[in-house]
C-alpha cells in the first residue's frame, strides 16, 4: 500500500511540535498513557448508556513492556480502540482529536473528563522513536488494523491481526547520540520513575514486568532473579479520598514523598472545591525555611494536575509572592491549557482558584494565630519576614491582607506580638504606635532615644528585620493608630514642666546650637535641646520620612545612591555635658568644636553609624584626656 502523506500543515506542526513544543522528552510516556487512559474512559462512558456493555474496572488497565533487544518499548490498553478511519482522522491530521470529537459528540458531564482534548500529545513519541507503529481494534469490530510512521514523511495503514479490544502503539527507540542517550527510555528504573512523576494518579492501572531477586528455594543462601508483573501507579490520589478517611500521618507521609521538604509540616490545608471553579488541593505550611529561600534560585509554585496527571511541577501563577513558602498541589478539569499541556492559559479558573488558595492560607494562618500561638510562632520565626515583603512589595496593594498576620517584638511583653495585641492594650492618652528599630533587641533597648516613651509608659515595638520600617511605612495606621518612630522628632507626647524648660533653654541657647550645627556645617539638619533624653547626653533624631535605620538599609546595597536622613543632634540640657558646652562657647571656641564633634560622633556610633575620620576622633578623644 502506497504511503500516505500528512497535510502540508499538518507535516510542519509536526516537525514544530518534535523539536520545540515539548520542553523534555520524558513527556512523550505521559502523554501516551494519557491517551490510553481516556480510551478506557471512552468504554466506561459507553457502559453508563449501553445495557449490553458491561465494564468491570478490573478488567482495564496500561501496560508497559521494554524490549531492549529490539530496541522496542510498548505501550498496550484495554481501551475503546479505533477503526482504519479513526485511525485516518486522529493519526493522520495533527491536532484533530478523538477525545475531544467523543467529548463533543457525547456532551460528557459525569465527571470523567477526557484529558486529551489537543491530538498533539501522541506525536510526542517521536521524540525518542524512528518508528512509531499503532496495532488498534475497536470495540465492536472483527477487524484490526496498523498505522505506522517513520515521522514527517507519511504513515501506511494497512489490516493486520489482534485479538482483544484495545490499542498497541511499538515505539522503536532511537540510537545514542554524542549529546542524548536514548538507552534511558529502555530502563525499567527510568520508565518507573517517569511514570511515577506525571502519571501516578491515572485512575487505571500501570503495569510492568518488573525483575526482582529472592532466596532460591533450595538454597536460601543464594539469590534468583525473577520477573513478575506490578502496578507501578497510586491510582488513587490522597485529594481525592474523604477527609475523614485520612489521618495526620497520611498527610505527613504524602509531604515525605512528594519530597516537599524534609522537615515536618505544621500544617495542611485540604481544599475539595466545587463551585464556580472545580478543583482538589492539599497545601502545606512548612515548620522550617528552605535553605536557598531568599535567593533568587528559590522557585516557588504548586504542582499542577489536570485529572490526575502532573502538569506542571512549579505553578508559580496559583500562589502570591507572600505566601511562597506554601508548599503541595492542585489537581483541576477546568483549567485551559496550551497546545503541549504543559504551560497555562491565563483564564477565569486560574484566577478563581489563586484566589480561592490564597483566602485559604490565609485563614489557617490566621487559625493557627488565635488557636496555636507557639506554632504560629515558629512559623513566623522560619517566614514572618516574607509576609513583611509582601506588605511592602507593589506600594502596599496586599497591606489589608497581611499586616493582622506580622508580629513584632514587645518591649514590655518580652515577646512577639501582633498589631492588634498592642493597639487592644494602648492608654487612652496614646496618640501612636510607637517603634524603635536597630540590629538587636539588647542594642534597641539601650537606646537613648527609648527612655522618654518607656517612661510614659508606652509599648515600644522593636524592629530588627532590615524590612521592618520600609514595610510600615506602607501600612502607615493600623486602627486609626500611626506608626512613630522613637527617633523621630515629633513624637506626640504631652509636654511636662522639664519639656516646658527645655524650650526655655533652647531659646536662651540659641546662639549656643547654632554655633554647634555650623560646627557641623552639613552633618545635621539642625541641634536643639532634647526633650526626650533623660539620662544620656545626646542623641540624634530624624526629620521627614527616611530614618536612620532606613538610611544604613539603603546604603548597604548594591549600587545605592548617597541616601541621607534629615539628622538632628539632641542635647540633654539637664546633663552635665550640657554645662561644659556652655562654658566652652562663653571661654573657648576651640574647645566647643572638639566637644561638639565628640558629641556628634558618640551619637553616631550608638546609632550604628559609621564615623567618617576615625583617626580625628581618637585625637579629639585624646585631647580631652590630656
Amino acid at each position: 500500500m502506497a504511503k500516505k502523506q500528512f497535510k502540508a500543515e499538518s507535516k510542519r506542526l509536526l516537525e514544530m511540535m518534535i523539536n520545540s513544543i515539548y520542553t523534555q522528552r520524558e513527556i512523550f510516556l505521559r502523554e501516551l498513557i494519557s491517551n490510553a487512559s481516556d480510551a478506557i474512559d471512552k468504554i466506561y462512558y459507553k457502559a453508563l448508556t449501553d445495557d449490553q456493555l458491561v465494564f468491570d474496572k478490573e478488567n482495564y488497565y496500561v501496560k508497559v513492556a521494554v524490549d531492549k533487544a529490539s530496541r522496542t518499548l510498548t505501550l498496550s490498553d484495554t481501551g475503546i480502540g479505533m477503526t482504519k478511519e479513526e485511525l485516518e482522522n486522529n493519526l493522520g491530521v495533527i491536532a484533530k482529536s478523538g477525545s475531544l470529537a467523543f467529548k463533543n459528540e457525547n456532551e460528557l458531564k459525569d465527571g470523567h473528563n477526557i484529558i486529551g482534548q489537543f491530538g498533539v500529545g501522541f506525536y510526542s513519541a517521536f521524540m525518542v522513536a524512528d518508528v512509531v507503529t499503532v496495532i488498534s481494534k475497536a470495540l465492536g469490530s472483527d477487524e484490526a488494523f496498523k498505522w505506522e510512521s517513520k515521522g514527517a514523511d507519511g504513515y501506511n495503514i494497512v489490516p493486520c491481526e489482534k485479538d482483544s479490544v484495545g490499542t498497541e502503539i511499538i515505539l522503536k527507540i532511537k540510537e545514542n547520540t554524542e549529546d542524548d542517550q536514548y538507552d534511558e527510555y529502555l530502563e525499567e528504573y527510568r520508565l518507573k520513575s517517569i511514570i511515577k512523576k506525571y502519571s501516578d494518579f491515572i485512575r487505571y492501572p500501570i503495569k510492568m514486568d518488573v525483575k526482582g531477586q529472592r532466596p532460591k528455594e533450595d538454597n536460601e543462601d543464594e539469590l534468583e532473579e525473577y520477573q513478575e508483573e506490578q502496578t507501578v501507579n497510586s491510582m488513587v490520589p490522597i485529594w481525592r479520598k474523604n477527609k475523614n478517611e485520612l489521618t495526620p500521618e497520611d498527610y505527613e507521609n504524602f509531604y515525605v514523598e512528594k519530597r516537599y521538604g524534609f522537615d515536618k509540616p505544621i500544617k495542611h490545608i485540604h481544599i475539595s472545591a466545587d463551585g464556580a471553579v472545580v478543583y482538589n488541593a492539599i497545601l502545606f505550611i512548612p515548620e522550617n525555611t528552605p535553605f536557598d529561600y531568599y535567593t533568587k534560585e528559590y522557585e516557588k509554585g504548586l504542582e499542577l494536575y489536570s485529572n490526575g496527571v502532573l502538569i506542571m511541577n512549579k505553578c508559580a501563577d496559583l500562589l502570591p509572592d507572600y505566601f511562597g513558602f506554601v508548599k503541595g498541589m492542585v489537581d483541576s478539569e477546568d483549567l485551559s491549557l496550551n497546545i503541549s499541556r504543559e504551560m497555562l492559559q491565563h483564564d477565569r479558573q486560574l484566577t478563581l482558584i489563586a484566589k480561592n488558595i490564597k483566602n485559604k492560607i490565609k485563614g489557617q494562618l490566621q487559625s493557627l494565630l488565635k488557636d496555636e500561638r507557639e506554632k504560629y510562632d515558629q512559623f513566623y520565626k522560619s517566614f514572618g519576614r516574607q509576609l513583611k515583603y509582601g506588605v511592602y512589595s507593589d506600594y502596599g496593594t496586599h497591606k489589608e491582607v497581611l499586616q493582622d498576620l506580622l508580629m513584632f517584638y514587645s518591649s514590655t511583653e518580652k515577646k512577639l506580638v501582633t498589631l492588634d495585641e498592642y493597639v487592644s492594650r494602648m492608654p487612652e492618652d496614646q496618640k501612636y504606635i510607637y517603634y524603635a528599630s536597630g540590629e538587636s533587641i539588647d542594642r534597641i533597648e539601650k537606646l537613648p532615644q527609648t527612655e522618654l516613651v518607656a517612661d510614659k509608659g508606652y509599648e515600644i515595638l522593636y524592629f530588627t528585620d532590615d524590612i521592618d520600617e520600609f514595610a510600615i511605612k506602607m501600612i502607615m495606621s493600623y486602627k486609626e493608630k500611626e506608626f512613630k518612630s522613637v527617633s523621630s522628632g515629633d513624637l506626640g507626647i504631652e509636654a511636662d514642666d522639664n519639656e516646658t524648660d527645655s524650650d526655655a533653654e533652647e531659646k536662651d541657647n540659641k546662639e549656643l546650637f547654632d554655633d554647634m550645627k555650623n560646627i557641623l556645617t552639613d552633618k545635621v539638619k539642625n541641634v536643639r535641646a532634647s526633650k526626650r533624653l533623660k539620662s544620656h547626653p545626646v542623641c540624634l533624631s530624624t526629620e521627614g520620612e527616611l530614618t536612620i535605620e532606613m538610611e544604613k538599609i539603603l546604603k548597604a546595597m548594591p549600587n545605592s545612591q548617597d541616601v541621607k536622613a534629615d539628622k538632628v543632634l539632641e542635647i540633654n540640657i539637664n546633663h552635665d555635658v550640657f554645662k561644659s558646652l556652655k562654658d566652652a562657647y562663653e571661654n573657648d571656641k576651640d574647645k566647643l568644636a572638639l566637644y561638639t564633634n565628640l558629641l556628634y560622633n558618640q551619637a553616631l556610633l550608638i546609632e550604628g553609624l559609621p564615623i567618617s575620620d576615625p583617626v580625628e576622633f581618637t585625637n579629639d578623644i585624646c585631647k580631652v584626656m590630656v
